[in-house]
């Protein structure tokens, strides 16, 4: 995937990418439940595959906000024009595998392409992945069993740049459908800012899914 070098002599936040990338545990994040009302019924309408519906969102959600597509490489950063996602697929025997999913023009198109990859991750049901192959994704996986209100997610040391993303079980609130949605950042890289204008995106998104492909709800 095609990426930039930034200029870290007039990168605004060096300062605390340097401070960041010295801590033991340089990551940020937090867990909001998000309105997934009206995208649901067209999910459940069109018989569309859950998971990959939301993570097409969360994708694109995701790659709207540039910092979500930086990592830290060589001590410097990089910032990568588009971001593909790898994300675990449950196996037959209670364990997982790791399933690469590629950027798609439209949720009709990623949730076919996205059932494809997941059966050849299957057959394949391999954890491994390369981690010079791996700095341009988004790390995804589902808790579709509880829904939460905090995440401890396991992180590799050193401390990698890659975000994660995690979705909960979602639950009804009055007459609203509300999902946890956690996200894990690398502080180095990632403020607040960053975060909040990730879950802004992922409601844009999903009431863009809800409207359907020829833009009417």
């Amino acid at each position: 995937m095609a990426f930039r070098w930034l200029d870290m002599d007039n990168f605004p936040r060096r300062a605390h990418f340097e401070y960041f990338s010295g801590l033991a545990y340089p990551y940020v994040g937090t867990t909001a439940n998000v309105d997934i009302t009206d995208a649901l019924k067209r999910i459940k309408e069109e018989k569309l595959p859950f998971f990959l519906a939301v993570c097409y969102c969360a994708a694109r959600a995701a790659n709207g906000v540039p910092e979500l597509r930086q990592r830290i490489k060589e001590g410097r950063i990089v910032e990568f024009d588009q971001c593909r996602v790898s994300h675990t697929v449950a196996l037959e025997d209670e364990t997982f595998c790791y399933c690469t999913l590629e950027n798609e023009p439209d949720l009709a198109a990623y949730a076919a392409a996205g059932r494809k990859a997941q059966e050849a991750a299957k057959e394949k049901a391999s954890i491994e992945e390369d981690p010079d192959e791996s700095l341009d994704k988004f790390f995804v996986s589902s808790l579709p069993w509880l829904s939460y209100t905090s995440l401890v997610q396991p992180v590799p040391s050193p401390a990698d740049s890659n975000p994660r993303i995690t979705f909960g079980k979602y639950f009804s609130q009055g007459e609203r459908v509300l999902m946890p949605v956690t996200l894990l950042c690398n502080h180095a890289l990632v403020d607040g800012r960053h975060i909040a204008a990730f879950y802004h995106g992922m409601e844009r998104e999903l009431a863009a899914a809800t409207a359907g492909p020829e833009g009417e709800a």
